[in-house]
């Protein structure tokens, strides 16, 4: 008997999810893609906080200059004598028709030192020339191997950065408990999250197809981090 009712209600069941069809694929889109777009709006308030704080932001001159600006929102550091970092973010790459729609990354590394604890902090990589963003658009890249890279400076620091620049591909910036500052990355590595790109676009873009061939399209996020971005790097 127990059995006789437990078949028909799950034959109701069946029947009342027919009835009511499949959701909206828009829908169905947003919720798959939310994660994403937090990511990008995450990027963009990271991104207008550091630059808020111009005696301490990285200076303008490095920026206008820049051909594209990696940042990674909250990655996760964390370590007991032997450290490790965990992030994701988004690039954007400037060409002659303005800045691309982000393209979603992943980065990864670790550390050896006298450290306890964790805590989690914002990165900025800032990459100065056309050779540094062609290494960092590959599926895989390691900072310090496949590119030079540098501690950026801040503030009013921005010409005696010259040198910096002629020696690095990348600058490199991160900001933990309110205070902002170059730092060393070396040995990190940094990944195209296709996954990432498959969500927010609709289709699993390769990030040299966002940021370089500008196949992807612009969801409502990316409106606003464009516009953060060419008000401190015309």
């Amino acid at each position: 008997m127990t059995r006789r009712y437990r078949r028909a209600g799950v034959v109701a069941w069946v029947v009342a999810m027919l009835l009511a069809g499949p959701a909206p694929a828009r829908a169905q889109k947003d919720e798959k893609g939310s994660d994403e777009a937090d990511r990008v709006r995450t990027a963009a308030t990271v991104f207008t906080e550091i630059m808020g704080a111009e005696d301490k932001a990285i200076p303008r001159a490095i920026l206008e200059k820049a051909d594209g600006i990696a940042i990674f929102p909250d990655t996760l550091k964390a370590g007991f004598v032997i450290g490790g970092q965990r992030g994701r973010g988004i690039l954007i790459a400037k060409e002659r028709g303005g800045w691309s729609s982000p393209a979603f990354l992943t980065l990864t590394g670790g550390s050896f030192g006298a450290q306890i604890g964790g805590q989690a902090i914002d990165i900025v990589l800032v990459i100065v020339n056309r050779r540094g963003l062609e290494n960092l658009v590959r599926n895989q890249f390691k900072i310090g191997a496949d590119a030079s890279v540098a501690a950026g400076p801040v503030g009013r620091e921005a010409e005696a950065s010259t040198d910096i620049q002629m020696r690095a591909q990348i600058l490199s910036y991160s900001r933990a408990r309110g205070l902002f500052a170059g730092v060393t990355l070396k040995g990190t590595v940094i990944k195209e999250d296709r996954q990432a790109n498959g969500r927010f676009y609709g289709t699993p873009f390769r990030t040299r197809e966002i940021v370089f061939d500008r196949k992807a399209g612009a969801p409502a996020p990316v409106g606003e981090l464009k516009a953060v971005v060419e008000k401190y790097a015309k």
